[in-house]
């Protein structure tokens, strides 16, 4: 039985992770990295109040790291600021996870992230990744959905639009359009949590058509 961390857990992807290993037969502790005090209550779950900029080394030890940190541009408000919490903040808590002697970091990135991308989300999706793999994590997952699926508290239009014209048109994608369809959010959790306990090594991209 293991203990899991996860960052991101109030988001529409995080949440799904929470209750998910809630249920899960594998971790008997389950750590929320958390900003704030959430709503979550359960006898497995602990939450550990911390602030990204100033973290303390203690807070961050379990076994398997769940991320699924990130913002959007409007939220953060810059790109500077979306750039500290879709990369710096998570690549912070990876660090030091691997400095304690966390073996899994399972990571939410994003289809298309590409270090070298001229989009600046993929851009960041993509060193966000690039970073992680520099710290030789004895098992890195990376899952790449494609646009997510499910209610967010906050409305997002471009994504609302985006999710209506995948939900209408996202049957006819096969073949190589295959991976364009939108993923739900419970099945990116669901395939996080499989993938961690599967004794996979080195790293691991699981694209969006195989979530």
């Amino acid at each position: 039985m293991k203990t899991a961390l996860i960052i991101g857990a109030t988001g529409l992807v995080g949440s799904k992770i929470v209750r998910r290993l809630n249920d899960s037969k594998f971790y008997s502790n389950v750590v929320l990295l958390v900003r704030r005090k959430s709503e979550f209550n359960h006898l497995k779950f602990e939450e550990r109040i911390i602030d990204f900029d100033n973290i303390n080394k203690e807070l961050v030890t379990g076994d398997d790291v769940f991320c699924a940190i990130g913002t959007t541009l409007k939220k953060a408000g810059s790109k500077e600021n979306q750039y500290k919490i879709d990369c710096e903040y998570p690549f912070k808590i990876a660090q030091i996870a691997k400095q304690n002697g966390v073996k899994q970091f399972i990571l939410v990135s994003s289809l298309g992230a590409n270090p070298k991308s001229s989009n600046f989300y993929l851009r960041t999706k993509g060193e966000l990744e690039e970073k992680v793999a520099s710290l030789n994590f004895e098992t890195f997952i990376i899952l790449r959905p494609s646009i997510i699926i499910g209610k967010r508290p906050e409305f997002r239009l471009g994504e609302t639009i985006g999710i209506f014209f995948i939900t209408v048109f996202g049957p006819l994608f096969f073949g190589s359009l295959k991976k364009y369809k939108g993923v739900r959010a419970g099945a990116i959790a669901a395939r996080m949590i499989t993938a961690a306990n599967q004794n996979l090594k080195g790293k691991q991209i699981i694209e969006s058509d195989k979530i």
